[in-house]
């Protein structure tokens, strides 16, 4: 790190661009880094896993003799829901540290709740953090916006496939 920072009171586990590498680097927030084949595939094997919760519910309320179009539909469905909070769970936490990056000021606890101080950045860190917001941080945003909006399609997608059987 520059010597820039070295004068910087926050400490270390809650400066911005830590938190931001500690995101980048763990194994769920890291998923949305991924090329895209690989980000998918992470967000499909949230729904294969958690279908194994909603599938059972489903036949509860559709035979899968019977009704398989309904059966499938509501699996599916409640599929998504576990795949959309997901996703929500990466929004909140990238959001999250773009605010503290883009931020001009950075609330920090010293060793407490009870003793937070605020520190104003220098021109330096601040253009170096919002150059790693807009560069890589609002493409990753964009990303997740795109999923969701995949899964609203999915889901209106199965609201039409209902009406019509």
């Amino acid at each position: 790190m520059s010597t820039s920072s070295s004068f910087c009171p926050v400490p270390k586990e809650q400066q911005p661009i830590n938190e931001y590498q500690e995101l980048q680097d763990s194994w769920f927030f890291g998923w949305v880094k991924l090329e895209p084949a690989k980000y998918i595939a992470k967000l499909i094997w949230v729904g294969i896993w958690s279908s194994i919760v909603t599938a059972p519910l489903a036949e509860a309320s559709f035979s899968i003799v019977k009704y398989p179009v309904q059966f499938g539909i509501c699996a599916i469905g409640g599929s998504l829901i576990f795949v959309t909070l997901s996703a929500i769970r990466l929004y909140l936490g990238w959001i999250h540290v773009k605010d503290r990056l883009y931020n001009e000021s950075v609330f920090y606890e010293e060793s407490g709740w009870y003793d937070g101080q605020t520190w104003i950045k220098t021109p330096e860190i601040l253009d170096r953090d919002r150059l790693i917001v807009s560069y890589e941080i609002q493409p990753i945003l964009k990303r997740i916006q795109l999923t969701f909006l995949t899964l609203l399609g999915t889901v209106i997608f199965g609201i039409s496939a209902w009406m019509i059987v």
